[in-house]
C-alpha cells in the first residue's frame, strides 16, 4: 500500500509541475480559447518551406536535386532513397531510348530524301 502512495504521490507532483510551469498545453495539444488547437507545428506544414516539385520535363539530375523535409512523423528516408533512385534510373533508360529513335528518325528522313 506505501508504493502506491509513494507513486501516487510522485504523480501528483508531476501534473502540479507541469500545470505550474505551463508545458501542460504544448505536451497535451490543448486547445486555446477561439476553439482552434495550439500552433505546435504538427496541425499544418511549415509555410516557409518551398514545394518540392519536379520540373516539367524531369530528368535524373533533377530526382537527384530532390530534398525532402524531415518530419516527426514523415516517410522513411531509406525507402523515399530507393524509390528515387529506381525513377531517376528509369527516366535516365526513357532519356536513351528517346534520343536512339530521334537518330534513328533522322537516319531515315535523310535516307528517304536522297531516294529519287
Amino acid at each position: 500500500m506505501s508504493f502506491f502512495l509513494i507513486f501516487l504521490a510522485i504523480v501528483l507532483i508531476g501534473v502540479a509541475v507541469l500545470l505550474a510551469t505551463g508545458l501542460a498545453p504544448k505536451i497535451f495539444r490543448s486547445v486555446r480559447g477561439g476553439g482552434q488547437p495550439c500552433a505546435d507545428g504538427f496541425d499544418e506544414p511549415v509555410a516557409s518551406l518551398p514545394p518540392v516539385l519536379l520540373p516539367e520535363n524531369a530528368g535524373p539530375s533533377d530526382v537527384d536535386r530532390l530534398r525532402f523535409a524531415v518530419g516527426l512523423r514523415g516517410y522513411r528516408m531509406d525507402q523515399v532513397d530507393q524509390v528515387l533512385d529506381e525513377l531517376r534510373d528509369q527516366i535516365a533508360a526513357k532519356d536513351r531510348k528517346i534520343a536512339e529513335l530521334v537518330a534513328e528518325l533522322g537516319r531515315l528522313r535523310a535516307a528517304a530524301e536522297q531516294r529519287p
